[in-house]
């Protein structure tokens, strides 16, 4: 039906130019009707009843057309020009969808605000004798289940932590240490004080009480602050080409310092010897703790690898073009994800990666060697110190990939939302949502309140 249209609208632009008017009229009739039945219709089952009748009358009058003995070449030539405007067409519709999902994948739905500011008030009206959790002692117990996660999306991190808690064999054996931004301190700490996760230990941090966390110790704080880096985010293009190539990089996380304190754990947690990192776009499927009997093998970083044949390689994140790059790393060395990782805190302390980080990331001011981000770094600074987990820890895609296979997500220890279709925005995918929403309390009364529903 869809290749009658074509031909249908050919026919009628050349019987248009030979005065055939009656033809001209039969033949957009047709069109209409057929643009009508077939709709959205990818598949022949998703058509009507009838449609046979109208492929048949459709035939018919092109038949009608076609005796018309039209010149070929004036009729190859007209669709060329339709496949050429459709071509550009879609290429425009493609950078506007791109620009659309960006644009959604970094605005604050009304409803998480909501959440967020009623959990303000009413940590503000909280007794401060009773904001603080308990079993304070085990913040520093390496013999525990650390987990570090960095969020300033409260709902996100409940989830992350309801979800690791409902899975794990022994709960109290359990530390969360979650550090938020001070905007959203007082809500991250007031609901997990309200709604604690059972037996486990809690911690909630700011990262602007890290004192030590400033300009002149961190590379990337200092050039945040520069004119060249403002300009670079706030600087206004107002051509949809500029803004769908840069918009992904003029997203507020790039700019928040939670994305980078990755690369601190040691600084944040100086008692503890291994830790493990969550993203707060994960769901947590099984229990962890065999992750901290993994034997690294010396190195730093476990981690899921995310290279095939040949994508998701080094020369994918990095500029191999500059000599920097070239001689220091190889171009298929397989990539790795962050999301799920378990960080030797000691190998990390000997090897001094705090300070890789900070020398690459120092000669990266200009962003000639990498854009932004923090997976570029984090491949050059654990570069030969990451020990490939096994691909069931971590399995990746569920913000943006539809075919992420059902048997993988079933078996994951842990599924992540990576992409711009998280489960909380409504460009989220159904089919991906309920492994996440199952973890999310939609009868508490701020939920309900601020419109939050499955």
């Amino acid at each position: 039906m869809r290749d009658q249209i074509i031909m249908a609208r050919a026919y009628a632009n050349l019987a248009q130019g030979q005065g055939h008017f009656d033809l001209v009229l039969d033949l957009k009739q047709c069109i209409k009707e057929h643009k009508n039945f077939v709709g959205d219709a990818n598949v022949d089952t998703e058509l009507p009843h009838g449609v046979e009748e109208k492929l048949k009358l459709m035939a018919e009058v092109l038949l009608r057309a076609q005796q018309k003995n039209y010149d070929i070449a004036n009729m190859v030539k007209k669709l060329r020009a339709m496949l050429q405007s459709a071509e550009e067409n879609a290429h425009m519709l493609k950078k506007q969808g791109t620009f659309l999902s960006q644009l959604a994948a970094k605005t604050v739905p009304k409803g998480l605000h909501c959440f967020s500011m009623r959990l303000t008030v009413e940590y503000h009206l909280f007794p401060h004798d009773l904001r603080e959790f308990p079993n304070q002692q085990r913040l520093e117990d390496p013999s525990l289940y650390h987990y570090a996660l960095f969020s300033d999306n409260i709902l996100a991190a409940a989830v992350v932590v309801n979800s690791a808690i409902l899975n794990a064999k022994e709960p109290e054996e359990h530390v969360f240490h979650i550090v938020t931004d001070k905007l959203n301190f007082g809500a991250m700490k007031m609901w997990f004080l309200a709604n604690p996760p059972g037996a486990a230990t809690m911690e909630v941090q700011n990262v602007d009480d890290f004192k030590w966390l400033n300009a002149s110790y961190c590379p990337v704080l200092h050039q945040l602050q520069s004119s060249a880096m403002k300009n670079f985010y706030f600087k206004a293009d107002h051509t949809l080409a500029a803004a769908t190539s840069n918009l992904k990089y003029r997203n507020p996380k790039y700019l928040s310092m939670l994305n980078h304190l990755r690369f601190y754990l040691p600084e944040v947690y100086p008692k503890l010897d291994k830790i493990l990192f969550l993203d707060d776009d994960v769901v947590v499927q099984k229990d962890l703790t065999p992750l901290w009997d993994v034997d690294l093998g010396g190195n730093v970083n476990g981690a899921v690898e995310t290279c095939g044949s040949s994508f998701h390689r080094f020369d994918k994140y990095l500029n191999f073009s500059n000599s920097l790059i070239s001689e220091n790393f190889d171009a298929n060395a397989c990539g790795w994800a962050y999301g799920m990782n378990v960080f030797d805190l000691k190998q990390w302390r000997k090897h001094d990666i705090t300070g890789i980080y900070h020398r690459w990331q120092s000669k990266n001011e200009h962003r000639l060697l990498w854009k932004l981000g923090t997976l570029p770094p984090g491949l050059i600074t654990f570069y030969n110190l990451t020990y490939p987990l096994e691909k069931s820890w971590h399995v990746l895609g569920l913000g943006y990939n539809s075919s992420v296979q059902d048997s993988d997500i079933a078996t994951a220890a842990v599924i992540h939302y990576n992409g711009n279709m998280k489960p909380w925005l409504d460009i989220g995918m159904s089919k991906y949502k309920p492994f996440w929403s199952k973890f999310v309390k939609y009868d508490h009364p701020y939920l309900q309140q601020c419109n939050i529903s499955d």
